[in-house]
């Protein structure tokens, strides 16, 4: 795998200062049943950057990147931290202090995201075409025909073949990969300062997720934009990405530059998702990582990874560790990263 990280071009010199997140808290339920899904995030993405956020189910990722977009119900959700962006005018803004109304001038706009699944993110009773021009005519003030213009425009940039004809084609008429394609289209349609793409391939076959991994890096060069990858999957990681955070139990457990990631991983954690990778010519079972990723809702008293941790020691479950600096770039929360 560190050959795919080395392979891969590095990006252009980033512009400081697009997306700083600090202290992110998202908490669920209330009173006893409060649990912390998010605990203390901390990210940084400049413009023309690439940031991975990386790590199994259920550790966090997904609802740090809905928080940053303003899309958890704060009914359910309670938000905490700054989320600062810096918008076009080069005006940096609070976002979890905005309301609703100020959020959605900007979400679609200069933020954009790309979900998991595009069948149920896509409207079923609107066709490709429609939905593109929609965020286009909210955002830029374009009238129907030039929103439609912009849509076939579009769709033939993300490398739908015949894009005239498939912007009238309804979400259930298209491929996998073509739903995909439209969600891209859809994002990228008001060319955002900033890009979330939630596992964006992960549903589909390995011949299309490497045509969309190559699509979005070239949008990703033409229009400066900076990017928030997440994913489980490392291989993805090596393609894409400029720096890699790892996330567990709801914190940040490593951040590094990605090729120092591959080549010396200093948690256990991402250790154990490294050799969980198929390698070239090697033979036998996978190795897996014991045990269940940790139940946000009963967290145990020290590190998160602790139960599962061939390096546990005493210290380990006393509290939580501190994010340890180890080199420019390189930091990992763990008591042992020495050791590694």
């Amino acid at each position: 795998m560190t050959t795919l990280a080395a392979a891969r071009a590095p990006s252009p010199p980033a512009s400081p200062g697009l997306l700083d997140v600090r202290g992110l808290t998202v908490d669920f339920g209330a009173g006893a049943g409060q649990f912390a899904a998010v605990n203390g995030v901390d990210l940084t993405i400049a413009a023309g950057e690439t940031l991975a956020l990386v790590g199994e189910s259920g550790s966090g990722k997904s609802v740090t990147s809905l928080a940053i977009m303003g899309l958890l119900d704060r009914r359910r959700a309670q938000v905490g931290g700054e989320i600062r962006f810096r918008d076009r005018t080069g005006q940096a803004r609070d976002l979890a202090a905005l309301d609703g109304r100020a959020m959605a001038a900007l979400r679609g706009g200069e933020i954009a995201m790309i979900f998991q699944e595009p069948m149920t993110s896509l409207n079923p009773v609107q066709t490709a075409g429609a939905q593109i021009a929609e965020a286009v005519r909210l955002h830029q003030g374009l009238d129907g025909a030039a929103a439609w213009a912009r849509a076939v425009e579009m769709l033939d940039a993300v490398e739908i073949p015949d894009a005239r004809r498939r912007a009238g084609a309804w979400p259930h008429e298209l491929s996998g990969g073509m739903r995909q394609r439209v969600l891209i289209a859809m994002a990228l349609a008001c060319r955002p300062a900033l890009l979330i793409a939630d596992e964006p391939t992960t549903a589909l076959d390995v011949t299309v997720q490497l045509a969309i991994l190559r699509l979005l890096e070239r949008l990703r060069r033409e229009l400066g934009m900076g990017v928030l990858f997440i994913t489980h999957n490392l291989g993805v990681v090596a393609e894409v990405a400029d720096r890699v955070a790892v996330m567990y139990g709801g914190r940040i457990v490593e951040t590094a530059p990605v090729a120092g990631l591959f080549e010396r991983p200093r948690h256990p954690y991402t250790r154990g998702l490294l050799d969980s990778l198929p390698r070239r010519g090697a033979r036998g079972r996978l190795k897996a990582i014991p045990g269940a990723v940790v139940d946000p809702r009963r967290p145990p008293p020290g590190c998160a990874f602790e139960p599962r941790c061939a390096l546990a020691a005493p210290p380990c479950r006393a509290a939580p560790p501190p994010l340890a600096a180890i080199s420019a770039g390189h930091a990992a929360r763990c008591l042992n990263w020495a050791a590694l």
